[in-house]
């Protein structure tokens, strides 16, 4: 039997760092596959792995949003495919990078060519945060760079960095889901030098000689971890900043100036924020 039971969470609000924590938990609970979308996330496992316990994630979320859940039965059928034609698309960014699936068919034609494994929602390069950030590094000089990418995910920032020259790129994830998803991703675009690091903010603590910081997170773990971030950052280096919205900037550049920090850009794209500090 190929069957699986599809669940359904509705969020009020919704984002995807919130899709993406609740998919964090439930990878840890055996589901296989995720699709966020604007209103929330549809996981799924294997029915005879499924309890219906296993679906209550309301009591342990880190942040307040009315779930409505729902499950369904779904007849065992050749997933890639439903993969390549329901869920995953390819995606193209700002007619440079498509970022697509090993089971994706007449992929565009682009000078960056990333190829990620779609089971996980940490970041497939669809949402606007993850996009500004892409056109972010694709538009700087990466050359020789060291590179440090707080909340890697699906790993997709640290490998655009490294396809544009960045000499070393380090990828912090504290998720093990979705670490073991980037490291996975890493492998499968065959580049070595990007260091794949289990953990929060205390792994870069050896780091103080990085020329362009990464961090698609949220505001709140932004501002607390901008001291290290600013530490493990060169005099005259970046730090790209994204997973908040256009309001929180000026909460993110007052707590920046303490430590050096300086607003030099920033986009909007549906609300949501990309901004550049530039160390003093």
């Amino acid at each position: 039997m190929n069957d699986y039971v599809e669940v359904r969470y509705n969020l009020t609000p919704c984002n995807e760092i919130f899709t993406d924590v609740i998919a964090a938990i439930l990878a840890e609970r055996g589901f296989e596959s995720f699709v966020p979308d604007e209103t929330g996330l549809t996981a799924y496992i294997k029915k005879e792995c499924f309890d219906p316990e296993c679906t209550d994630v309301a009591s342990i979320l880190p942040f307040e949003c009315k779930l409505e859940v729902s499950a369904d039965i779904i007849e065992g059928q050749d997933w890639n495919s439903e993969w390549e034609k329901n869920y995953f698309k390819s995606i193209v960014i700002g007619n440079e990078c498509v970022i697509h699936s090993s089971f994706h068919k007449d992929i565009p034609d682009c000078r960056l060519d990333i190829v990620i494994d779609p089971k996980m929602a940490f970041g497939t390069g669809h949402h606007a945060t993850t996009s500004q950030m892409a056109e972010r590094i694709m538009a700087t000089d990466m050359a020789g760079k060291k590179v440090v990418d707080m909340g890697t995910g699906t790993g997709i920032l640290a490998l655009i960095a490294a396809m544009e020259g960045a000499d070393s790129v380090i990828g912090v994830e504290i998720d093990p889901a979705a670490h073991s998803n980037a490291l996975e991703n890493v492998a499968l675009n065959s580049h070595p030098e990007i260091d794949i690091r289990l953990g929060d903010v205390k792994s870069i603590e050896d780091v103080s000689d990085a020329d362009i910081l990464l961090a698609n997170i949220n505001r709140n773990i932004i501002i607390g971890d901008l001291a290290a971030y600013s530490h493990a950052l060169v005099a005259g280096g970046k730090m790209f900043l994204s997973g908040f919205y256009t309001e929180d900037i000026p909460l993110i550049t007052a707590e920046a100036e303490k430590y050096g920090l300086s607003l030099s850009e920033s986009t909007e794209k549906d609300r949501w924020a990309c901004i550049t500090l530039i160390k003093k």
